[in-house]
């Protein structure tokens, strides 16, 4: 069976946002398809991004003017293993009704996540044609494992490295259906003003001391949980908060996210502030997807375990201190130091990057220009829905 452009109406492009950094890393590919008049957009807003401890990303969409064709809550309670795996049963049964309603011709699926899993695992059972962004890339967590398996359930790739898609291929995938098109969050701080103002912070409230941006430099620190190490997340964010208090900088955080071992992660944060009380440090829920890139542009270090540090802090040349495994193996620009959970060695790093002051900027992952290329693609790709490996 094959799946081409539809005759007489836009191709319908169901795409699944289901965390504040899921939206990061596909807004400009939702203005993309939006513009393209060969093109309908379904935009399915889930899982934690409508959850306000997680950001309320659900209220950043909607500022930015997309309106969702479904929502769906499909989290469960625990952040834990048993939580995640049963998070994703749930939706994988909500999205095949969504999907069933809506009747997309093809559906977007973005990453790693779990939820990414159940959106694979719902369009591939019911005979939609899958793409999938971001696969053939290495990494440490469950991450790792969900990425290739979603890849070898999509049947349009877009990986953003000629690494990754070098590896998506060794998959056994359609050379013809693999297309190196750049990380799509690289579009939001390409031709960004990013000026960043002390008034920025006003608008989100926040916990914690009024920030200085201005006239002193900061840390931006993101620290998620590490599902394979499970148990383990309390103290290794106490080594990067030990670490933070020795440094004495103002300091930026952002809550973790929603994978196993979250809610270890958001104990040690708030015993840490409830025993130590620092006044240099202040915690945000979330930004919208400019203010993110404002935020990041500007600090002197970003400290953690997110991808973003690597990608965008590539980008635009952030010195960046990878603490952990979390990203284990991912390719990285020069901007990136990694170092073990210790404090020691994370205080040791963020003084050596404070040092080097800025980077050369990389474009490893993208130029600026990824979504528009994917709606293009998606306008205009024909294949069939009956995959064969290629070797």
């Amino acid at each position: 069976m094959r799946f081409t452009v539809p005759e007489g109406r836009p191709r319908r492009i169901a795409v699944m946002v289901a965390s504040r950094a899921n939206y990061a890393r596909v807004k400009s590919v939702l203005r993309a398809i939006e513009a393209d008049p060969r093109l309908e957009l379904q935009l399915i807003v889930g899982a934690s991004a409508l959850l306000f401890r997680f950001g309320s990303a659900i209220d950043v969409i909607r500022a930015d003017g997309f309106q969702p064709a479904a929502i769906t809550y499909t989290i469960i309670e625990g952040e834990n293993p048993t939580t995640m795996a049963k998070s994703t049963g749930l939706g994988v049964i909500e999205l095949s009704t969504i999907f069933e309603n809506l009747k997309p011709d093809m559906v977007l699926t973005v990453a790693d996540r779990f939820e990414t899993m159940a959106t694979a695992v719902a369009a591939s059972y019911m005979n939609i044609p899958l793409a999938h962004t971001q696969g053939g890339e290495v990494t440490g967590n469950i991450d790792e494992s969900v990425r290739h398996a979603i890849t070898k359930l999509a049947h349009v790739h877009f990986p953003a490295t000629a690494e990754s898609r070098e590896r998506v291929l060794r998959l056994g995938e359609d050379p013809a259906m693999v297309f190196n098109v750049g990380c799509p969050a690289m579009d939001a701080v390409a031709d960004l003003d990013l000026t960043l103002t002390n008034t920025l912070f006003d608008r989100y409230g926040g916990l914690g001391p009024r920030l200085d941006v201005e006239s002193s430099p900061y840390l931006l620190v993101l620290q998620h949980p590490v599902t394979t190490e499970f148990g383990d997340g309390r103290w290794q964010i106490e080594q990067t908060l030990e670490a933070l208090r020795t440094l004495g900088m103002q300091a930026i955080l952002l809550w973790p996210n929603i994978d196993a071992g979250s809610d270890d992660v958001a104990k040690g944060i708030r015993v840490f502030r409830e025993r130590h009380r620092p006044e240099w440090l202040h915690l945000f829920r979330n930004f919208s997807v400019e203010d993110y890139a404002r935020v990041l542009a500007n600090a002197a270090c970003v400290v953690g375990n997110s991808s973003s540090g690597i990608r965008e802090g590539a980008f635009l040349g952030v010195p960046y201190v990878n603490v952990g495994t979390r990203q284990s193996g991912r390719e990285r620009g020069p901007n990136v130091v990694t170092v073990g959970y210790d404090s020691g060695e994370i205080v040791a790093a963020v003084r050596r990057q404070l040092a080097a002051v800025r980077y050369e900027r990389s474009g490893l992952f993208g130029d600026g220009t990824a979504g528009r290329r994917i709606a293009e693609i998606l306008a205009t790709v024909e294949g069939d829905i009956q995959k064969r490996i290629t070797y």
